[in-house]
């Protein structure tokens, strides 16, 4: 690895869309990937790509000089010392593991500050872009994921070294990390930055072959890595020893996230196991793996492990496409430029309604230093209950589809009221995202504590940019900035629609921007014009970013609406302050109802699938 010399100094800014970075910013980012590129390239890699960014790193794809692909994970050298350490420890880990389900360990290296571990690349997709172009996966590819995984966490219950057994956890197992090569219907298990040595067995025994490792304190603070908190269990979640129990657990989520369309575990309760068309056998364990019982768990588990060889033999007829009723309407747009979602929503607002009743004081959280429990977990979801977490994640999945729109959801003792406008630019992918559409309303209907929710789904690229030397100067746009917008195909001039406020009513002291009087009044003088959409203002102290999708509906309008927004180009050197702000509007002519509902019927796969395929 010694001719890697050349790789120094790597930085990759926090996980953004380069379209929503500064001009600064998004030139460092480029800048730095461009070198990544040429540095490998120079090593005599080609083809090299940028795979993702995560909360500890960042990964480069590229073939070797021998034809064969290769990974390459840097860790973020801003991160702490002790943080990027652990990049050779998942190296470490890495290393002990040989099974064809797990690409190999190639090298591990540290030029200067710069840690980079290589590794074989899997052939094929990641499960969640797989999961996310056909929504739910077909029951037979569910129950082929769960024995090959099955079988792969089986042997690392049994791993020994140097004669002792020392189970291995992988510790993140989740659809990201699970590679889908479709030719050849197999899988990968990448990622290992959250594998340890377990330090219990199944049992909860303690692992260990001699007085000294049963003496050592270890055993009575846990190593293991947090995963991710949307996949993991409550175990893992709660700083319990390690044991393989952790991987079981993220195998039942992963499998039900597939199987349901989803982004989480924790839709469980509403769209059960037992609706999604699954075996009965199988949807039953899922069922109990996913119980808030831990004995109910653990059954769960062991079932599943002795039984693999009946869910291996299992017979299924041809994968039928899934059949559904959209709750919602989608439109289909088309556009000449990739469209680059983004979804701000009223998250914070909301969770902070439903989370009044289980706060928990921050100090008694375990992993608190933890950059994805920091992240996903205690700014977010803390004290919520499962069904809101569920129905927050489906939100955050919409916005990995090109569309731009928005959705406003008000509950009330009777049901609930859902306005939309979704406007979506990839047909090839409708069915996947009007089934992920269903699973919010789904889980929407069986929330019942009175509350708003409104999101906005605009394109980072038509994201406006002002920056200013500093908080003294005023925020001076270009004389060619304006803001765009799109004639729908018909015009229509009845508008029974009324403005949105964002956020919700009131001050929001993390997000509020207190927009200036002359451009309340713009806005108002825009919304009286039959249109949809949205703008959003969120203001740095040194970068003011104009979010912005709009659609005018009644034509003949579309002089006043133009001025508008010039008017409103012409008002923003008024912004004062920082925070974010903006307005939203829906056409609200196809308000829709819904009867609160607990959880979906049942639904299994055919215990003889052929004979229902002779009868059709």
């Amino acid at each position: 690895m010694s001719q890697l010399k050349g790789l120094k100094h790597f930085y990759i800014p926090d996980e953004q869309s380069i379209y929503l970075l500064s001009h600064a910013d998004a030139k460092k980012l480029k800048d730095w990937v461009n070198l990544c590129k040429s540095q490998l390239e120079g090593l005599g890699y080609t083809a090299i790509s940028l795979l993702g960014k995560g909360a500890f790193g960042f990964a480069f794809a590229g073939t070797a000089p021998d034809g064969h692909e290769r990974v390459f994970k840097f860790s973020r050298i801003t991160l702490p010392q002790h943080v990027q350490d652990r990049l050779e420890e998942e190296a470490f880990m890495l290393s002990h593991v040989e099974h064809e389900h797990v690409p190999m360990f190639i090298e591990y290296q540290q030029i200067r500050k710069q840690s980079i571990l290589v590794m074989a690349r899997a052939p094929g997709d990641d499960l969640e872009k797989v999961s996310l172009k056909q929504g739910p996966l077909p029951p037979r590819i569910i129950v082929k994921i769960a024995v090959q995984v099955g079988e792969l966490l089986s042997t690392f219950r049994c791993y020994t070294d140097h004669g002792e057994i020392k189970p291995i956890v992988h510790g993140d197992i989740k659809p990201s990390n699970l590679v889908w090569d479709e030719s050849s219907e197999t899988i990968s298990l990448i990622d290992w930055g959250s594998s340890v040595f377990a330090q219990t067995d199944i049992d909860g025994q303690y692992v260990g072959n001699n007085v000294m490792d049963l003496m050592s304190g270890e055993l009575h603070q846990t190593n293991a890595r947090l995963g991710d908190v949307y996949f993991i269990g409550e175990e893992q979640l709660n700083g319990a020893l390690s044991s393989p129990r952790f991987d079981e657990q993220g195998l039942a989520s992963t499998l039900y996230a597939l199987a349901s369309g989803q982004s989480c575990r924790y839709g469980s309760r509403v769209i059960t196991p037992s609706s999604l068309g699954l075996p009965k056998m199988l949807a039953n364990i899922l069922e109990y793996m996913l119980s808030e019982d831990p004995k109910q768990r653990r059954q769960g588990g062991d079932y599943f492990f002795n039984h693999l060889h009946v869910l291996k033999n299992m017979v299924f007829t041809q994968d039928m496409p899934p059949t559904y009723t959209p709750l919602i309407p989608t439109w289909l747009s088309k556009s000449d430029e990739q469209i680059e979602t983004v979804v701000y929503s009223s998250r914070k607002s909301y969770l902070r309604q439903q989370a009044i009743l289980g706060q928990q004081d921050a100090d008694d959280l375990r992993y608190i230093d933890d950059a994805q429990f920091d992240r996903y977990y205690k700014n977010y979801l803390q004290g919520m209950g499962d069904t809101e977490k569920a129905f927050v994640s489906a939100i955050s999945r919409l916005g990995r589809y090109p569309v731009v729109g928005g959705m406003a959801v008000r509950w009330e003792p009777e049901g609930i009221y859902v306005d939309s406008s979704l406007n979506l630019y990839d047909e090839s992918v409708k069915t996947a995202f009007e089934l992920a559409v269903n699973n919010v309303i789904n889980l929407a209907r069986a929330i019942h504590k009175p509350a708003v929710f409104k999101c906005c789904m605009f394109n980072a690229k038509n994201t406006l940019h002002i920056e200013r030397e500093s908080e003294e100067h005023t925020f001076t746009p270009d004389q060619s900035l304006s803001i765009r917008y799109e004639l729908s195909k018909v015009s229509a001039q009845k508008d029974d629609s009324r403005t949105h406020s964002y956020f919700e009513d009131g001050d929001d002291p993390d997000e509020l921007l207190k927009l200036p009087d002359e451009i309340i009044e713009t806005i108002k003088q825009l919304n009286a014009i039959h249109h949809t959409g949205c703008i959003i203002f969120e203001a740095l102290p040194k970068h003011l970013k104009i979010h912005n999708y709009y659609t005018l509906l009644d034509h003949s309008q579309e002089q006043r609406f133009t001025n508008l927004l010039a008017k409103l180009v012409e008002q923003i050197p008024l912004i004062e302050g920082l925070g974010i702000s903006g307005f939203m509007k829906l056409p609200y002519k196809d308000t829709r109802f819904f009867e609160h509902k607990a959880k979906l019927p049942e639904k299994y796969y055919p215990r003889n699938p052929k004979a229902v395929t002779e009868e059709n």
